[in-house]
Order: C-alpha cells, then sequence, then structure tokens
C-alpha cells in the first residue's frame, strides 16, 4: 500500500473513532460540515488515482483561488502601473535628457540617439497596446470536427492540443503560454508575438537608458551625495533626481526582464509555451524510464520554430514583421498543428 494511501486509512480511522464517542454530544448544526469533511478524505482515499501530487493540490487549492482572485482584481492596477511607469522615463528622456543631447552630441550621435530612442519606444507602445488588446485565442464551444486531446472539465468543452484552462480568465486559451498580470490577458496563440517583441524591445529600450546614461547618473549621484553642496537651484534638484530615478528603474527592468525574455527566447527555440516546457520534461522523464527519447512533436527546428513564431516566409519579413510594427496573424488558427511546408526550412539561412 502507498504511504498516502496508509496516511488517509489511519486518518479515517482516527476520526471514525472519534465520530463514535462524539455523535451524540455534537450538536446538530456541526454534523452537516463534519460529514462534509469526512466525506471529501473518503473521496480522497478511494480514489485509485489518487497520489502526493493530488493530495497536495487538494491542500494548496485555497492558495490557488486567491491568487487568481487577487490577479483578477488587480490586472489594471497592473497595466497602470506599466503605463505610468513607462510614460515616467519618456518624459525624462524627452524633457531632462533630449536638450542636453542636442546642446552637447556632435550631429551623428544625435541622429543617432533620436532615431533608436523613438523607433524602441514606437516598438514598445504598439507590441505592448496588441498583447493587451488582442485575445489570445479561444477554443469553439459548439460542437464541431475539430480534433481534441483532451476534456476541459471546468468549461465542459473538448481541448484541441497545446490548449489549456485559465482560472483567472474562466476560459479555455489556444496554445496557452500563461496570464500575464502586467498584460491583463492571457498569452495564447494569438497574442503570444506581441508579448515576446514588448518583452525584447522594453529590454532593449531599458538597456539603451541605462548605458547611455550611466554617465549621468553617475554625475547626478555624486552632486545630491555631495556635503558641501554647491548653490543648486531647484530645475538643478530635480534634473538629478531624475536621472537617479530613471537609471535605477531602467536598471533594474533590464536585469529582470532581460532574464525573463531570454527564457522565453529558449522556449521559443525548442518550440514550446511555458506550460508545455514542465509536461514535456515530465514526459521526457517518464519515456527515459523505458529507455525512450521524448520529441516535441510541435518543434520544426530551431530556426523555423522562430519563423513560425515570428510569421516569416521570406527575407524582407525579418525586417517588415519583425524590426518593424506589423499586424498579420499567426500560422494556423491554433485548434490543429500539421503546419507540415515548415519541417523544410523555407529559405535559405
Amino acid at each position: 500500500m502507498r504511504p498516502c494511501s496508509t496516511v488517509m486509512h489511519l486518518l479515517l480511522r482516527c476520526m471514525r473513532g472519534c465520530g463514535r464517542h462524539s455523535r451524540s454530544r455534537m450538536p446538530r448544526r456541526l454534523r452537516q460540515p463534519v460529514s462534509y469533511i469526512k466525506l471529501i478524505f473518503k473521496s480522497l482515499y478511494f480514489n485509485s488515482l489518487t497520489n502526493s501530487e493530488v493530495v497536495l493540490d487538494c491542500i494548496l487549492e485555497p492558495v490557488f483561488w486567491t491568487v487568481e482572485v487577487v490577479t483578477r482584481w488587480f490586472g489594471m492596477v497592473f497595466v497602470f502601473l506599466v503605463v505610468a511607469l513607462t510614460s515616467s522615463v519618456v518624459f525624462i528622456a524627452y524633457f531632462c535628457l533630449l536638450p542636453l543631447v542636442l546642446q552637447t552630441y556632435s550631429l551623428g550621435w544625435m541622429m543617432w540617439h533620436i532615431c533608436y530612442g523613438n523607433w524602441i519606444l514606437v516598438m514598445i507602445v504598439f507590441h505592448y497596446y496588441k498583447a493587451t488588446n488582442t485575445p489570445p485565442g479561444y477554443p469553439p464551444k459548439m460542437k464541431n470536427e475539430v480534433p481534441f486531446v483532451s476534456f476541459c472539465k471546468k468549461c465542459v468543452i473538448p481541448k484541441p492540443a497545446r490548449s489549456h484552462h485559465c482560472g483567472i480568465c474562466k476560459t479555455c486559451i489556444l496554445k496557452m503560454d500563461h496570464h500575464c498580470p502586467w498584460l491583463n490577458n492571457c498569452v495564447g496563440h494569438y497574442n503570444h508575438r506581441y508579448f515576446f517583441s514588448f518583452c525584447l524591445f522594453l529590454t532593449l529600450g531599458c538597456m539603451y537608458c541605462s548605458i547611455s546614461g550611466r554617465n549621468l547618473f553617475i554625475d547626478a549621484y555624486n552632486a545630491i551625495d555631495e556635503i558641501s553642496q554647491p548653490p543648486y537651484t531647484y530645475n538643478d534638484r530635480m534634473f538629478h533626481k531624475s536621472v537617479i530615478y530613471m537609471w535605477v528603474l531602467t536598471s533594474t527592468v533590464s536585469v529582470a526582464l532581460g532574464a525573463l525574455t531570454l527564457w522565453h527566447a529558449v522556449l521559443i527555440t525548442r518550440g514550446e509555451t511555458s506550460i508545455e516546457r514542465h509536461i514535456n520534461n515530465k514526459e521526457a522523464k517518464r519515456l527515459a524510464k523505458r529507455g525512450k527519447v521524448y520529441r516535441n512533436p510541435f518543434s520544426y527546428g530551431k530556426l523555423n520554430n522562430w519563423k513560425v513564431f515570428f510569421g516569416v516566409e521570406k527575407r524582407s519579413h525579418w525586417l517588415t514583421r519583425v524590426l518593424l510594427p506589423s499586424g498579420h496573424t499567426p500560422y494556423g488558427d491554433g485548434l490543429t498543428w500539421d503546419i507540415y511546408p515548415l519541417k523544410k526550412d523555407m529559405m535559405p539561412v
């Protein structure tokens, strides 16, 4: 007998013994809750599929519920924070740093900062707007001929391959990666590219601000830290504080978001989502015990995985669909994944 079943058995015997002695003196209003608790334990004990993971999920269910409720209600707060923090950095860049660039830099460096900074800003704003406002994609709720691999007990509908149920959105999501509170939206088949591009360009933008503003940060920090400060005006003090705020914020975000972006880049290279990464690891371990090797059926090769993800069909698409704003839809409908032409290289590297 498994250790989990043994523990359940002993716990039931203890509760049964306590119930016999206290049934006569237990208040009537408490009998129903106690009976319900006993029924829960019995359902766990007599379930042939019970294991340690099932018991742990039952214990942590209140925690999951709390996280779902908090994320659902504070979704707009997280979106407001993203917009407010990004806007503050843009405000400082335009009204504090840009005049300094125009006064001190040569024409070449001036054009570089203006073009690169505005390009990064357009890419960040475009992809964040699309990621938050584009539905991730949902399985059809009516009867259809689409093949499915499982059945959602919460939505009571068939689930196609790569679809998963989101407890926060209360529905199934096509090719679900995760629910992002900073978008107040699920990341799925139709907005996965927008999410990754937003993370990528925001990381590049923060790195740009952090690297280009390093000397200004050192000067501003030394000016504030000096014991015998010169008679700075109010505008000078605000300038120094703004530079320090921008540098600390962009440096922190570039490190944290950069790590997240790098992790998602690894997943895209492997043709996986965040959820599939855990599922594939378990499947690989299960097959390894049998002497077999697991192969991801949704991977088309490292380069082709990126082509499928970005929708690249020809060389010019690396510019028009990756480095410039593009609202093109991803391959397929998210219901089936027979993208057989992409098994071969679509274009020479």
